[in-house]
Formats: structure tokens, C-alpha cells, sequence
């Protein structure tokens, strides 16, 4: 199928691309277009038009801040997975980053496409969550800052603004944290089935944040039994309050050995 007719934009600048956004509410914006343009080409989405904002200055940057990293929202997956700087800094997103679809995916998909997009298998909604990252989010009104952990709504829906655009997201540094990633999936490249983040502190203490297992990202807190046994009881018993859908007994077992992996991963990197 083809798409419905559309109108085409292509600003240079934010402030252009932020005002289309005021003036035509029924547009979407176009990145990398690898949900976007299959949606169109199905006629689940039909926008009157499109934003192309890959010629806007500055949203492919990738940067150091007091507080960490800042990633801008047209920075692509295989970007996040070779930068030096991400891999020095958060290595399990370089890592999560690396199990976005395939190779000619990962060049054209964007950090801020699958954000918005907000697919509850997909792994990069879940790293934000599990690094505490912060969203920045532009309009003709200004900026406003919106923690990742209250960005995702429920299935494909998120707190962006129909005249809003998501122009960088900010990861603050671990500070004394390590983290850990796993998924399953039936082929490399295909969405998860299950996947996991896990945060381990001093102590034990932390968190895993599941993806693939219900609506969007889900993140519990918790101190890790030593026990292997005893942290395969409370990963069980946290993931029985998910909804992954069909196959949901299965899809549950996957999501408790991901996070013993993802915990495993997290405490190597512990040291």
C-alpha cells in the first residue's frame, strides 16, 4: 500500500520546525521513519504532513554536561552503540543500543524516534527509565524537562505534545551504580519477547526495569537476595503483576532470566 497525500516540510532550524509543529496540528515528524513510514504506508497513520527535522541543527550531538551526558534526539542507534563517549560513560546503553533491529536500522532509526515512538519491546525506552534519564522537550512556549520515569504513559503513549519535539535527552552519570542488559528474542534484530535492565548498588540494593512484559517500561526497586533462588522468587513475584499479552506465563519466565543475566552483568561490572 502507499500512503495517503501529505504535505512536506523540511526545516533548518528548531525554531522553524517547532512553529510548523504550532501551525499544522494534524503533521508528524519524520527522523529516521522506521515506525513512521511503514505506519503510513499501512494507513494506521495518515498525517496531513510531515516535519523532516534531519537538517536541524544540533539534534545530532552527543556532549558532556556537570551532570553526565547529553544525547541528542537525531543521534542514530548505531551511534549510541560505537560513540566513545556513551561507552565510557554508560556502556550498557552503547550495549542496549546494539540490539535495535538490524544494521541498515540502526543507521536510519533515531534515539528520539523510538522515545516518542514509545513500543513498549523496544529497549531504548527502558534504558531511559533505568538510567534515571530526564527528556527535553521543545515547543513555540519554550522547554520543558520531564523525567523519563513519567514520560511513558501506557501502550505507544507518552507525555509529548502534539506541538512538541523531543530534542535531547539527558543521562546523568551512574555515581557508584552499575548496570546490567538482557533480552530474548526470537531472532537477533526482532523485538524483544522479554528484556531487563538491572541497577545494583552498595549493598545490594538497586532495581530491574523490564521491557517487553507490559504497556511500557517497568521499573521495581528492590535489594538483591544473595540467594540465587531466593532472586529468582522475587523476580517471579514482581513479574506477575505484568500483562505481556499472549503467551504471558512463557514471556514471564523469559523476563526472570533476564534479569538474573542483566544482575549477573551488573554485578561484573561492580567489580
Amino acid at each position: 500500500m502507499k500512503p495517503v497525500a501529505f504535505a512536506y516540510h523540511r526545516p533548518r532550524t528548531l525554531q522553524e520546525a517547532l512553529e510548523r509543529l504550532h501551525s499544522e496540528p494534524d503533521c508528524k515528524v519524520l527522523a529516521g521513519g522506521q515506525s513512521l513510514v511503514p505506519l503510513m504506508n499501512f494507513r494506521l497513520s495518515r498525517p496531513g504532513a510531515l516535519v523532516d527535522i534531519n537538517d536541524v541543527e544540533g539534534l545530532d550531538r552527543v556532549e558532556t554536561t556537570d551532570a553526565g551526558i547529553r544525547i541528542g534526539a537525531l543521534v542514530r542507534h548505531q551511534v549510541l552503540s560505537d560513540h566513545p563517549l556513551i561507552r565510557e560513560v554508560h556502556p550498557v546503553l552503547a550495549e542496549a543500543a546494539s540490539h535495535v533491529g538490524h544494521w541498515a536500522i540502526r543507521n536510519r532509526g533515531t534515539l528520539g524516534g523510538s522515545l516518542a515512538h514509545a513500543d513498549p519491546a523496544a529497549e531504548l525506552p527502558a534504558a531511559m527509565v533505568a538510567l534515571d534519564a530526564t527528556f527535553e522537550l521543545a515547543s513555540v512556549h519554550g522547554v520543558r524537562e520531564v523525567p523519563a520515569r513519567s514520560f511513558f504513559l501506557g501502550y505507544l503513549m507518552t507525555d509529548l505534545q502534539p506541538d512538541e519535539l523531543l530534542v535531547a535527552v539527558h543521562v546523568p552519570r551512574s555515581e557508584g551504580r552499575a548496570f546490567g542488559f538482557a533480552e530474548f528474542a526470537r531472532r537477533r534484530g526482532d523485538f524483544a519477547l522479554a528484556g531487563a535492565f538491572a541497577e545494583v548498588s552498595e549493598g545490594g540494593a538497586g532495581a530491574v526495569t523490564w521491557f517487553g512484559v507490559s504497556g511500557g517500561p517497568e521499573r521495581c526497586e528492590l535489594t538483591f537476595p544473595e540467594d540465587a533462588a531466593a532472586r529468582e522468587a522475587a523476580f517471579t513475584a514482581l513479574v506477575e503483576a505484568f500483562d505481556p499479552g499472549e503467551d504471558a506465563p512463557y514471556r514471564r519466565h523469559l523476563a526472570v532470566l533476564a534479569a538474573e543475566r542483566a544482575y549477573q552483568q551488573a554485578v561484573g561490572r561492580r567489580g
